[in-house]
């Protein structure tokens, strides 16, 4: 039986997932060991939590202390209340990204289907915080900052409001999936050499730089969704 170049590519088997490809299903597979890894990493970190930071303990405390103080700035300290969100967010991608290194494993952030399903989860998550807190006045910015141009601003901001998910999905595929080709045909010309220089670049700027700026982006559309006009 002839297997498909993601099956060769990967250490795990692909499972018969219903109305699933192999590709897809190997996508999932790979979902499912990124959470595995965050859960393992977290536990490991209770565990061995001490009063005196230091090692793996040291790096969770300036991450999240470096996450909720980019939430303060740009939400305020109502933001720490969505802090969960962008953290599983950040950690999450961050965890998919650098799994895409790693030989015969795939990123789950290199396939459209996650990166939409994070950028959807946002939406969803900030059109409810603004409805909720705000009732119908939330819909107001969608008329434009001029009443008179309202009726032809609704449908720009829209647009605009609309093209939100499709842009934190699609930079985040674009940059994972093509770091992995490039590396991939990179491997296919010099065994040694370039292919580890350019693994060394993405695992250095590249990977966190996504993981972040879609963190950082979250913060924005939720800060944008629960401020007042006058605060905003």
């Amino acid at each position: 039986m002839a297997h498909s170049p993601e099956q060769e590519f990967s250490v795990l088997p692909a499972l018969h997932l219903p109305g699933l490809t192999e590709h897809q299903a190997l996508i999932v597979e790979f979902t499912w060991l990124t959470m595995a890894v965050i859960i393992v990493a977290l536990i490991g970190a209770i565990i061995t939590l001490k009063k005196v930071p230091g090692g793996f303990q040291n790096i969770v405390e300036l991450l999240t202390s470096f996450i909720e103080n980019y939430i303060v700035d740009i939400i305020g300290k109502k933001g720490l209340s969505y802090f969960p969100l962008v953290m599983t967010a950040f950690t999450f991608i961050l965890t998919a990204n650098y799994i895409g290194l790693i030989p015969g494993f795939l990123s789950p952030t290199a396939s459209l289907n996650t990166t939409a399903a994070w950028a959807l989860v946002v939406f969803v998550f900030y059109q409810y915080l603004g409805v909720s807190q705000k009732g119908l006045k939330y819909f107001k910015h969608f008329l434009g900052p001029v009443p008179a141009m309202a009726p032809f601003m609704v449908f720009i901001e829209i647009i605009g409001e609309f093209a939100r998910p499709f842009s934190l999905s699609v930079r985040l595929f674009a940059n994972i999936f093509c770091g992995e080709v490039i590396i991939k045909l990179l491997f296919g010309i010099f065994a040694i050499g370039l292919p580890v220089i350019w693994m060394f670049w993405d695992s250095l700027i590249t990977i966190p730089l996504q993981a972040f700026i879609f963190s950082l982006l979250t913060m924005v559309y939720v800060g944008g969704a629960i401020t007042t006009e006058e605060q905003h």
